[in-house]
């Protein structure tokens, strides 16, 4: 069965129309004037058991609108979505009891108790009982590595064992679907491998259905096999990491050594040079161009290595949404 199913999904937000200024403000004041924002137009898919899916987008693109609504948080203006078999803005318990929602910016922890009392009382929350909860509780603590911080004031952890705890805390009642907003949010290089090896190992584990948001391109190449870009309201694309690259990325990168150092102009001919340093540069060439390019430079350059690669993903896809490109 499908577990998430969206279908034409759209959310409109009614917001007050105000200039800056004044007479603007006294006028706004007497007589308010609205606008129409769409902050998401008709979007459509759908994840199948067990499956991690990253959902990508520039700040203000529409993904915590979409996961609200997907959570049952906001009512959609328009369209169709279900859940694990429910409709998610209904809120009854048995779906609350499948689904999670974990937001990088928000804490659900008690922040003068130990994250010990937290847990308990999300345990009391959702009738958790007490051989489950012992249970889960050491099988959670121990994938986080977070045994001994339990007892100290969740004040006096770290962020990055904050941000364990807090998982801990929403994966407690083991729900079904995780729906995860920006889960590595600030963290350092270290505690985003953490909390990445564990959201892997909880997939595998307890073949968990993900939804994930994220501005580190390391957590969604890393767990997401499948993407979906979202831009101004409007999903442009769903598939793979590398059906991105193919689809949006007209260009590929030259790394060239040469037997002499080389002056910056030389190779301005062949491409766009993004960088030169001694005997080595690297030239942006279109696709298109490629195999010519290649050629004209070993034919008329003296090269003791060439290499041709994809660019980074993180540049495409931030060139993908600096330009807005929809097609």
């Amino acid at each position: 069965m499908t577990v998430v199913r969206v279908d034409q999904l759209t959310k409109s937000f009614r917001v007050p129309a105000k200039e800056a200024g004044l007479l603007p403000t006294l006028r706004h004041f007497l007589r308010r004037q609205y606008r129409t924002v769409e902050a998401v137009k008709e979007v459509s898919f759908t994840i199948e058991p067990g499956e991690f899916v990253g959902f990508l987008g520039p700040n203000g693109a529409g993904k915590t609108t979409t996961l609200k609504m997907l959570t049952g948080l906001i009512h959609p203006t328009a369209g169709s979505v279900e859940v694990a078999g429910h409709v998610p803005f209904r809120r009854r318990p048995e779906f609350l009891n499948r689904i999670t929602l974990v937001m990088g910016q928000k804490q659900q922890l008690i922040w003068d108790l130990p994250a010990l009392d937290s847990l308990k009382i999300n345990a009391a929350v959702y009738e958790i009982p007490e051989p489950d909860f012992r249970s889960r509780l050491a099988e959670l603590s121990e994938m986080l590595d977070l045994n001994a911080q339990l007892t100290q004031p969740v004040r006096k952890l770290s962020l990055g064992e904050r941000m364990k705890a807090e998982l801990l805390a929403a994966l407690l009642h083991r729900p079904s679907v995780l729906f995860l907003d920006e889960p590595t949010l600030g963290l350092d290089v270290n505690a985003q491998a953490a909390v990445r090896n564990f959201l892997r190992e909880y997939n595998r584990r307890h073949h968990a259905t993900v939804l994930l948001t994220s501005h580190y391109m390391a957590d969604i190449t890393a767990l997401c096999p499948r993407v979906l870009l979202i831009h101004r309201g409007q999903l442009i694309y769903d598939g793979s990491i590398a059906g991105i690259i193919d689809r949006f990325a007209p260009y590929r990168e030259i790394k060239i050594e040469l037997d002499a150092p080389i002056p910056h102009d030389l190779l301005q001919r062949y491409g766009e040079v993004r960088s030169v340093q001694d005997r080595m540069a690297q030239i942006i060439v279109r696709r298109d161009e490629l195999t010519a390019v290649v050629s004209r430079l070993l034919n008329e350059q003296k090269v003791c290595d060439l290499t041709v690669t994809d660019p980074p993903i993180d540049d495409i896809i931030g060139r993908l949404f600096k330009e807005g490109i929809v097609a």
